[in-house]
């Protein structure tokens, strides 16, 4: 088996970097990078290390079936979903295990006197979304904005930018944003 190319095929289909893999198993990034060109042989505590950053055994690295993780999930339920909101915004991300993903996909949910927080929002992104239910305030840069259900909004979220639910119903957006920040 070829140890490198395996861990590397894995690593992508999980959508990790090799500086976050390395992270997260508190190597080096240079040790990611001379194990996947199989520069050099791990030992099995060295790659456990690193499978733990993943996070995946040993057993299910050396008997993974990589083409049948190339069929990738296309439908996802309710229970699936990975909310990565805070507070009481829930932000529940669409497609969390697809290799490579190039889009965050959100279905949010901003309860009466939900914030996204009093310190702006700001990341190198366009993001994208449409209100579903309810009414949201948007601020982006010194502009407010109130959005209300089957509006839409598209914006730079280089500008800060901040959502707030000052209004007596939950709001429900779906909202996208690229590249993927999640």
């Amino acid at each position: 088996m070829d140890v490198g190319a395996k861990l590397k095929s894995v690593r992508l289909m999980r959508n990790i970097s090799q500086r976050e893999l390395a992270k997260r198993a508190g190597v080096t990034n240079s040790t990611i990078s001379m194990i996947e060109k199989n520069s050099v042989s791990p030992s099995i505590s060295s790659l456990k290390k690193v499978l733990n950053g993943i996070p995946l055994s040993l057993v299910e690295f050396f008997s993974e079936d990589l083409e049948a993780e190339t069929s990738q999930q296309v439908v996802y339920s309710q229970d699936e979903l990975m909310d990565i909101g805070s507070g009481d915004v829930h932000m529940n991300l669409v497609g969390k295990s697809f290799p490579r993903r190039q889009m965050t996909f959100l279905i949010e949910t901003y309860p009466p006197g939900a914030d996204t927080g009093t310190e702006m929002l700001q990341n190198d992104a366009e993001e994208g979304g449409y209100i579903i239910e309810g009414k949201i305030e948007l601020t982006v840069g010194t502009d407010i904005y109130i959005l209300k259900a089957n509006d839409s909004y598209y914006f730079d979220n280089n500008k800060p930018h901040r959502f707030r639910n000052i209004f007596d119903e939950t709001c429900k957006i779906v909202s996208a944003t690229t590249p993927a920040n999640f």
